[in-house]
C-alpha cells in the first residue's frame, strides 16, 4: 500500500469499520433499505470500507410467522435489489441481514455487497430455541443448505457458512460472518474462521435486551476477541423492532485482542454509526508470535481447508484517511491513575519477588548497590530494602555505597545520601577518583594530568571502577551485587560493558522501561511506601536531570551531562523500543505511530508526572532522527552487551531483552535493513 499518502491509515495496515443500528420498521424492507443506503452513505463518507448492520435489518428481526408470507419475500427480494444498485456509488462493503429463500427452506443470512456485486450470502448455523426464541419456527439451519450458491436479488452468490472474504488490496483483512446465536456456543463458526485466517470476525445480530445482557455481550465479545486474536464486530438490532413481548437496545461493539475499541449509545432513538480504527498488523504479529496458534490451526486443518475464500477488493479512499484511534505516547505507563498504580505495585512486587527468590535459594543475606541518586539506583534500592522487609531480615543487610567521581553533583550525591538514611540501610561512601586517576594515569590518559580529554576511555574508567569496588565488596561481605540498569539503557546500548554498570550478580531493572522507572518511584511516594522523609528525597530525585555524570560541569551542583542529548529523548525512544521489541513492526509504521502520538502535545492524554510545561511534542523530522539512532544501536550496536546480561525478572508484556528469554539476536547484525526502509518510506517532514 505504499502507493497510499504517507498519511492515509491503510498505507500503514489500519482499516476503518463501521457498525450500524438503524431504525427499523416492522417488515417493512422498502423503509428499512432506506435507511440502510442512509447509514452507509455516511460510513463511506468517514473513510471504512467495512459497515455491519444488524440481524434480519432488512425484513426486522420481529417479523415472526410474517416471515412465511410471500408479500414480505418480495418485499424483501426489491429491498435487496434497491440496495446492491446503491452500493454501486458507495465505497463500503455492506454487511446486512435478510431472510432468503432457497429450495423450499427459509434461512436467516448475512450477505456481504460491495459496489454492486453480491459477494457472498452466509446462513446462520446456529438457530435459538428456548426462552423466548421460536427461530426453529420459521428458519432452517447453514447444515440443511443443499446447494454451494444462491440467485439474491438477480444475483448469484457463494451461499454457506463456511466464506471467508480476503481483500486482495490490503493486507491481513480478511472477515467472516456469522449471526447472533452462532457466537455464543461452544465451538462458535468464527473460531474456525479465525484459524483459517479471518482477522475480522462479524456478528450481525438481534438480541433483545433484559437486566445483564449488555455487560454479557460486551465481556462475550471482547473475549472472543482475545481468544482469537482478531477484531469482533456485533451489531444489534434497535430501535423499530417489536416490542410486543420484548425490548431492544440497539447494542454496537467493536472489539480487538481483548480491547474494546468502540460502543455505541443503548437505547437510542436515533441512527447511529459507531467506527473504530482497527490494527491489523498488531494482529497479525501476535498470531505470528502465539505458536500455539498455529499447532491450532494444525488439529484442525482439514475443516479450515474446506472453507471457501472470495477475493474482495475494498473500496479503499485514495485521499488521506487520518488515524482515529488513540495511541498512548507512554505506551508502558498507564494514562489512568487507578490502572497506572495497579501496574507499579505488580511490577515493585514482581522486582522484590525476584530478589527475595535468588537470596533464598543463593543462602545470601546481604546486598551490594551502588547509590548515584538517579532514577535507576533509586528504584533499585527500594527494591533491594522492600526485599529484606519480605525475608524478615533488617535492612542494614543492605550494603549502599555512593561512589563519588569527577563529576557527581552535589544534588546528587545529597540525595543519594539523604534516601540511604531515610530507608535505614547501611550507608557508605567511596570516592573512586584517586583510583580512576591511577587508572588514567597507568593507561598514559592526559586527564591523569588534569587535561580535559573527556573521552569514552575517561568516562569507562568511572564507571568500571565502581562496579569493580560493587563486586569485591560483595565479596568480602559475602553479598551479592544487585544491577541497576533499566530496559530503555539495555536497548539503546547506554551501559559500559563488561565490569561496568551492565554487570551485576542480579539485575532488578532490567525489563522496566525509564519512563516507568518514574512513575514506580511516584508510586512508592503516593502510597507512603517508605515514609515522609523518603518521600521527600525521591521527589527530588524524579526532579533531578537523567545523567550518567561522567563529565565534570562548571556548576558541580547539578548534572551537567545529559543522556538524552545523545541517546534520544527516552519518553520517544521507549515508544519507538515498545513497537519494534513487542511486535517487530516495519520503521516506516513506527515513525507514522509516534508522529500520531507526538505531533502534538496539547492532546490526547499525559501521564500526570508530566506536567504542562514540559509536555513535548516532535515532528516527524525529529522522530525520524530518533527513530534511526535507536535503530542503529538497537539492531547493531549494543546487542553484544544484551547477550551476556545477568538474570533479571521479566515484569510485563511488553518483553524483555533478556538473551534467555524474549530477546534472542546475533551480536553482529547489520541494520541496514531498517535504516533504509526508515528512509525510503518516511519523509523528512
Amino acid at each position: 500500500m505504499t502507493d497510499l499518502p504517507f498519511d492515509s491509515l491503510y498505507r500503514h495496515g489500519f482499516a476503518r469499520v463501521a457498525v450500524a443500528v438503524p431504525r427499523v420498521r416492522v417488515a417493512d424492507p422498502a423503509y428499512n433499505v432506506e435507511q440502510t443506503v442512509e447509514l452507509a452513505a455516511r460510513a463511506a463518507a468517514a473513510g471504512a470500507v467495512l459497515t455491519v448492520f444488524p440481524e434480519l435489518g432488512l425484513s426486522s428481526y420481529t417479523a415472526d410467522d410474517l416471515f412465511h408470507q410471500d408479500a414480505l419475500d418480495a418485499a424483501v427480494e426489491a429491498a435487496l435489489a434497491r440496495l446492491v444498485a446503491a452500493s454501486t456509488d458507495i465505497d463500503t462493503v455492506l454487511v446486512v441481514g435478510a431472510p432468503v429463500r432457497a429450495h423450499h427452506r427459509l434461512f436467516n443470512c448475512a450477505i456481504a455487497i460491495c459496489r454492486g456485486i453480491v459477494l457472498g450470502v452466509a446462513p446462520k448455523s446456529y438457530l435459538p430455541n428456548y426462552r423466548e426464541f421460536y427461530e426453529k419456527r420459521q428458519f432452517a439451519a447453514a447444515r440443511e443448505v443443499l446447494e454451494d450458491h444462491v440467485t439474491v436479488a438477480g444475483h448469484r452468490a457463494p451461499f454457506g457458512s463456511d466464506l471467508l472474504f480476503r481483500a486482495n488490496n490490503l493486507d491481513d483483512f480478511v472477515f467472516h460472518l456469522e449471526i447472533c446465536e452462532d457466537g455464543w456456543v461452544p465451538l462458535p463458526p468464527s473460531g474456525f474462521a479465525a484459524l483459517a485466517g479471518a482477522t475480522v470476525l462479524i456478528n450481525l445480530s438481534a438480541s433483545n435486551i433484559v437486566i445483564g445482557k449488555a455487560d454479557y455481550r460486551r465481556s462475550l465479545c471482547t473475549s472472543h476477541s482475545a481468544r482469537y486474536l482478531a477484531a469482533y464486530l456485533y451489531s444489534a438490532a434497535g430501535t423499530g423492532e417489536s416490542t410486543t413481548d420484548l425490548a431492544w437496545d440497539g447494542q454496537a461493539l467493536i472489539c480487538e485482542n481483548g480491547d474494546l475499541l468502540a460502543e455505541g449509545e443503548r437505547f437510542c432513538d436515533h441512527p447511529q454509526l459507531v467506527t473504530a480504527d482497527l490494527d491489523l498488523r498488531r494482529l497479525a504479529a501476535d498470531r505470528l508470535r502465539t505458536t500455539s496458534f498455529a499447532d491450532n490451526v494444525h488439529d484442525h486443518r482439514d475443516r479450515l481447508a474446506a472453507l471457501r475464500r472470495i477475493d474482495v477488493r475494498l473500496p479503499i479512499p485514495e485521499d488521506p484517511v487520518a488515524l482515529e484511534r488513540e495511541i498512548e505516547r507512554f505506551p508502558y505507563v498507564p494514562a489512568d491513575p487507578a490502572l497506572r498504580n495497579e501496574r507499579c505495585a505488580e511490577v515493585h512486587h514482581i522486582q522484590v519477588e525476584g530478589l527475595s527468590t535468588r537470596l533464598r535459594a543463593t543462602g545470601t543475606q546481604r546486598v551490594v548497590i551502588g547509590v548515584s541518586g538517579g532514577l535507576d539506583s533509586t528504584q533499585a534500592l527500594i527494591v533491594a530494602a522492600k526485599t529484606m522487609d519480605r525475608l524478615g531480615l533488617p535492612r542494614a543487610n543492605v550494603l549502599a555505597y555512593t561512589m563519588p567521581g569527577f563529576a557527581t553533583s552535589t544534588r546528587t550525591r545529597t540525595d543519594a545520601h539523604r534516601l540511604m538514611a531515610a530507608l535505614g540501610v547501611t550507608a557508605r561512601e567511596i570516592d573512586i577518583r584517586p583510583s580512576a586517576t591511577q587508572m588514567l594515569r597507568d593507561l598514559g590518559h592526559p586527564a591523569a594530568d588534569g587535561a580535559p580529554q573527556y573521552d569514552i576511555t575517561y568516562e569507562n574508567v568511572q564507571a568500571g571502577e565502581r562496579t569493580s569496588h560493587l563486586f569485591r565488596l560483595a565479596n568480602m561481605h559475602g553479598a551479592l551485587v544487585v544491577g541497576t540498569g533499566d530496559l530503555s539503557e539495555l536497548a539503546l546500548g547506554w551501559c559500559t560493558f563488561g565490569v561496568g554498570d551492565h554487570m551485576a550478580h542480579y539485575s532488578v531493572n532490567a525489563s522496566v522501561p525509564k519512563t516507568l522507572i518514574k512513575y514506580l518511584i511516584a508510586w512508592a511516594v503516593d502510597t507512603e511506601q517508605l515514609g515522609a522523609e523518603a518521600g521527600e528525597v525521591l521527589s527530588s530525585i524524579l526532579r533531578t536531570e537523567i545523567s550518567p555524570e561522567l563529565i565534570p560541569n562548571a556548576d558541580s551542583s547539578a548534572p551537567g551531562q545529559s543522556s538524552e542529548a545523545t541517546v534520544g529523548p527516552y519518553e520517544l525512544q521507549d515508544f519507538h523500543l515498545y513497537y519494534l521489541l513487542r511486535f517487530g513492526y516495519r520503521p516506516s509504521r513506527v515513525a507514522y505511530l509516534a508522529r500520531h502520538a507526538w505531533s502534538d502535545a496539547a492532546t490526547g492524554r499525559w501521564p500526570d508526572l508530566v506536567p504542562a510545561d514540559q509536555r513535548n511534542a516532535y515532528d516527524l523530522a525529529t522522530i525520524k532522527h530518533w527513530l534511526g539512532e535507536f535503530l542503529l544501536r538497537f539492531v547493531q550496536t549494543s546487542q553484544f552487551k544484551r547477550s551476556t546480561l545477568p538474570n533479571a525478572p521479566k515484569v510485563g508484556s511488553g518483553g524483555s531483552l533478556s538473551p534467555r528469554g524474549d530477546w534472542r539476536a546475533p551480536s553482529d547484525a547489520s541494520a541496514a535493513a531498517w535504516l533504509e526502509e526508515l528512509a525510503r518510506n518516511v519523509p523528512d517532514a
